[in-house]
């Protein structure tokens, strides 16, 4: 069976940046994706139209096609205190937003603390970076059911889209930035 959309497809999936360094790869039994659902980046996808068990495909996709730009905008200074106890925040730490500032989606990691205060970065890991994957079709299924449609298929996190990607041009929802600022303003 030849992917399309609809199709179930197990992939086992090596990333690697332009030097060839191994980032990340799928575990050896693979990982299934519903094809055709943007369940993974556009082009790998687009790689995988059409080809069958057994079959692998090399793509490289520039940052605006993985995990996007990095954006200097996305890292914030912040107290410590304002993001709980300063004995438990560390770096490595996840928020789904920086106090003060209104929720656009994003998840903040912590990567530094020194002098009280923290630096929390909404970047993906990988902004920036162009990367190159090498994907092998393990097991092509028909979906069906329940599976063709829904959000039950489980894609590791590096095949996925970044967190929001934030477009200049969006309109915020006032009501949820209001009720945003009103519990962030607890930690301040």
């Amino acid at each position: 069976m030849k992917i399309k959309k609809d199709s179930v497809v197990t992939i086992q999936v090596k990333m690697y940046d332009l030097e060839g360094n191994l980032l990340e790869q799928s575990a050896p039994e693979g990982v299934a994706y519903l094809h055709g659902h943007q369940d993974i980046f556009a082009g790998i996808e687009k790689a995988l139209e059409g080809k069958g068990k057994g079959e692998t495909v090399s793509v490289t996709l520039d940052p605006e096609d993985a995990f996007g730009e990095f954006d200097p905008d996305a890292i914030f200074m912040c107290d410590v205190w304002k993001l709980g106890d300063p004995e438990t925040v560390v770096p490595g730490l996840v928020f789904e937003g920086v106090p003060g500032q209104v929720n656009d989606g994003r998840k903040f990691v912590i990567t530094e603390i020194a002098d009280g205060q923290a630096i929390l970065d909404g970047n993906h890991p990988l902004a920036g970076w162009t990367l190159r994957f090498e994907v092998t079709v393990l097991d092509v299924e028909k979906g069906q059911g329940e599976a063709v449609g829904t959000d039950d298929v489980v894609v590791p996190e590096f095949l996925g889209f970044a967190d929001k990607i934030i477009d200049e041009g969006d309109d915020d929802d006032e009501a949820e930035a209001k009720e945003l600022d009103r519990q962030l303003a607890r930690f301040e």
